[in-house]
């Protein structure tokens, strides 16, 4: 509805525009940047996705799983989507890149002289960890793909040893953000579930000490 009174009032302030100009020689710049209010229309998807991803994300919190409000806004705007009633937003030309500057300001953050420190005994183990999952990911990314025919960057991503905020943003740059993030968000919902219990599990026979 209102985007017909919107269309209506953009048919007007064209025809008032053309009729002053073509009359009286004048040009109204006011009439020009109404007679395109109804270009800012799409705008309004945002909002309701912003919603549903607020909605979604407050309510994940309570979870307490790592990156709660991520997933939460993951999950309700893709119920948005895939529902059909809104239409695809547009986002803003820049968003993604204020959201990566963002997240790496984040994770700068982390960084302390402590951290530098404790890298200095650390670095070797961190070398091989990071090798070692680098190269698992990655084997079993292909893995994935050729086994299951899905697509080979959604799989490397999606088993890459990164993050599921970071990991769904560098996934975006491809086209494959959001399967990225909800492979991401599986795999830690499942290893926070397992992991514990096979920790109580091995500390019961005495295998590890708490």
């Amino acid at each position: 509805m209102l985007y017909i009174i919107l269309s209506r009032l953009e048919e007007r302030l064209c025809g008032f525009k053309k009729y002053f100009e073509q009359k009286h020689k004048i040009k109204f710049s006011f009439l020009i940047l109404f007679s395109n209010i109804k270009n800012f229309m799409p705008n309004i998807n945002l909002i309701y996705y912003l919603i549903a991803g607020g909605l979604f994300g407050a309510l994940a919190l309570k979870t307490g799983i790592p990156a709660a409000p991520l997933a939460g806004a993951l999950i309700g705007a893709s119920i948005l989507s895939i529902s059909g009633k809104v239409d695809i937003a547009e986002w803003p030309i820049g968003t993604r890149t204020i959201l990566e500057i963002g997240i790496g300001t984040v994770i700068g953050t982390s960084l302390t002289k402590d951290s530098l420190v404790d890298l200095q005994s650390l670095w070797r183990p961190a070398i091989l960890i990071t090798f070692t999952l680098v190269i698992t990911g990655l084997a079993i990314g292909l893995w994935t793909s050729r086994l299951l025919k899905i697509d080979v960057i959604t799989t490397i991503l999606g088993a890459a040893p990164g993050g599921i905020s970071g990991m769904s943003l560098v996934g975006s740059e491809y086209g494959v953000g959001a399967a990225v993030a909800t492979l991401h968000a599986v795999r830690l919902i499942t290893v926070l579930l397992i992991l514990p219990l096979v920790v109580k599990c091995l500390n019961l026979f005495g295998l590890i000490k708490s």
